[in-house]
């Protein structure tokens, strides 16, 4: 006879973009860091155009333990506020690469794990746009939490390959919540290929990952997102998935 386990509610806060707040294993975690309000980041051929700042100030976010950082090189995952924000953290994991970028960063490579107190954080591969995108787009990385009684968490980070989804799907014996990166992000550097998650290939990972709850988060506050997040929904009802999908309301702490 198979045992049980009972799992918590992980309770998200949606401080805005790819920034959430969730409590899990006796310690708080923050998924990539950005505080500032509305502006433009030249990048040279690319400027990104950000419309919205956050729902709540890093004040009302707190103190955090921990900091998941997908990658450093954009600034709708990690921005000025963003950077001042880390050196306040005690851990903060991303890529190697931006371990070497970024002074108190610890870089974990594709399946490497790490220890929070009995937390187990494993680095899960991720691609920002299509194959091969890496010269442009950068390294990037994904998270996977595991602990006794929680449930286990997938982060994406800005992952927009479904195969990598059914890869990380197959590696844990479940995934219970997904925040996934979505709203179709595109700055034309890939023509019609996204950069992110858009709602067809959202519900392909949905699939992917078994029952876990999806969380949408990176879908708005920027101008190279193409999607909303009505229209994540609406595909999500059409395929048969809306009991599936939370969608965290900006600023208030939901129970996923």
């Amino acid at each position: 006879m198979t045992e049980t386990i009972e799992r918590t509610a992980l309770e998200v806060l949606h401080v805005g973009g790819p920034t959430v707040r969730f409590r899990y294993g006796g310690s708080t975690w923050l998924t990539d860091p950005t505080f500032d309000a509305p502006g433009d980041y030249d990048y040279g051929p690319i400027t990104l155009h950000k419309l919205t700042g956050p729902a709540i100030s890093v004040e009302e976010v707190g103190a955090v333990d921990v900091v998941l950082l997908s990658h450093d090189q954009h600034a709708d995952n990690l921005d000025t506020a963003g950077r001042a924000f880390l050196t306040t953290v005690d851990t903060v994991f991303s890529t190697t690469d931006a371990a070497t970028r970024v002074d108190g960063v610890r870089g974990l490579r594709v399946w490497e794990s790490a220890q929070v107190g009995a937390v187990t954080v494993t680095a899960v591969p991720a691609l920002h746009g299509p194959e091969g995108c890496e010269p442009f787009s950068g390294a990037v990385t994904g998270f996977v939490l595991e602990a006794a009684g929680e449930p286990t968490v997938y982060v994406s980070g800005d992952n927009a390959s479904v195969e990598l989804v059914g890869e990380i799907a197959g590696r844990f014996e479940r995934i219970d919540v997904a925040l996934l990166s979505v709203g179709a992000g595109n700055v034309g550097r890939f023509g019609d290929t996204d950069i992110t998650l858009n709602a067809r290939t959202a519900v392909q990972a949905a699939k992917a990952l078994g029952e876990a709850v999806i969380v949408p988060v990176h879908g708005e506050g920027w101008a190279h997102f193409t999607e909303t997040l009505d229209h994540l929904a609406r595909v999500f009802d059409y395929a048969g998935l809306a009991g599936r999908l939370r969608i965290p309301p900006a600023g208030q702490v939901v129970a996923v």
